[in-house]
């Protein structure tokens, strides 16, 4: 399984957010993009739908301008996303 060889990363069954890993697997870019990313898009589209259906009044719980971009990192987003329902 990726990211779990016991041979490369000690004690890899535990979720250690300091672990300083390099070579893990992940998506990648370019030619090294993963095969599994369509899938995960489309896992998220399934879930993202159905969390809007289920909590029809899901919101933000904080006003947008005060929402804290990841700007200087290859993948854009934020770094938290507070919710209210």
């Amino acid at each position: 399984m990726a990211n779990r060889d016991a041979a490369a990363f000690p004690d890899p069954d535990a979720l250690d957010i300091h672990r300083t890993a390099r070579h893990h697997v992940a998506f990648g870019y370019g030619v090294h993009q993963c095969l599994g990313q369509p899938l995960v898009r489309v896992e998220l589209q399934v879930v993202y739908s159905t969390l809007y259906r289920r909590i029809p009044t899901l919101a933000l719980a904080v006003p947008l301008a005060e929402l804290n971009f990841k700007e200087d990192m290859l993948v854009y987003g934020v770094h938290e996303l507070p919710v209210t329902w």
